[in-house]
């Protein structure tokens, strides 16, 4: 049985920082792989990277068995996918495109037990995984160990965020500093490394940590992972296995074109 106080969910409320891969390739033998070698946790995305269902329930299983903790992002709106992926072992649940209290809401009701929420019991391969054996149990602490983030990428969900964060249920945001870029220039730029955007992520960490929730985000460079360190975010993604492949390959490869 997983330890509760080395949970994700008891980690990040107890204002450790968690480091996560970003997971767009599809396949359980790389997530594996990135938390072997250091990751604490790995976030396979299902909005814009290739995971499937199928692929995002193999590589649960693989990051937890390597020790890591396993979150998923579902596509917009697919909240009954959020319901699934907790059944297969996913330890949080991201989800795009929270722009307003209604879609808060929709989510946590998916995610969380009675009274909270209206999710359907099920959850027989997460309870294998994390060594569980009586399904009252895992109804006693399910709701406070499984987390639903809410992802803050417009201009609406900006301007409303403490009204989001007040959602009974939604355990914190975590920002899309990409879309909240085009959102904030009203389409005319892609900049999430922005000024405008870190202000707007300041802004929202602190909102977040006024409530006790958890505040995370997606950084592009090392400096804004640092940067989101230092304005309170705790879980931060840095980096994308296709960038960590990348930054690898040039690693081996260029020392080797000088000469």
């Amino acid at each position: 049985m997983i330890e509760p106080a080395m949970t994700l969910a008891n980690r990040l409320r107890a204002g450790e920082t968690i480091a996560t891969a970003w997971s767009t390739l599809a396949g359980p033998v790389l997530p594996e792989v990135l938390v072997r070698a250091g990751y604490q946790a790995v976030t396979l995305d299902m909005q814009h990277g290739m995971h499937d269902f199928a692929s995002v329930v193999q590589s649960i299983a693989a990051v937890v068995h390597a020790g890591g903790h396993p979150v998923a992002r579902v596509p917009v709106g697919d909240y009954a996918t959020a319901s699934r992926l907790l059944d297969a072992g996913a330890q949080a649940i991201i989800a795009p495109m929270i722009g307003s209290v209604e879609d808060a809401t929709a989510f946590v009701s998916q995610i969380k037990y009675p009274p909270a929420g209206t999710r359907s019991w099920g959850p027989g391969r997460a309870m294998e995984l994390q060594g569980v054996a009586e399904g009252q149990a895992y109804l006693m602490s399910a709701d406070a160990e499984t987390l639903g983030l809410g992802m803050i990428e417009t201009r609406a969900a900006l301007e409303t965020v403490d009204d989001i964060l007040a959602v009974d249920g939604l355990d914190g945001v975590f920002v899309g500093p990409a879309d909240l870029s085009i959102a904030l220039s009203d389409g005319a730029r892609c900049e999430p490394s922005g000024e405008e955007v870190q202000q707007a992520a300041g802004r929202i960490a602190a909102a977040a940590i006024r409530v006790g929730k958890i505040a995370g985000i997606y950084c592009n460079t090392l400096k804004d992972a640092r940067r989101a360190r230092d304005m309170g975010f705790t879980f931060i993604s840095w980096a994308s296995d296709q960038a960590i492949i990348r930054a690898g390959v040039s690693a081996l490869l260029d020392p080797f074109a000088e000469g």
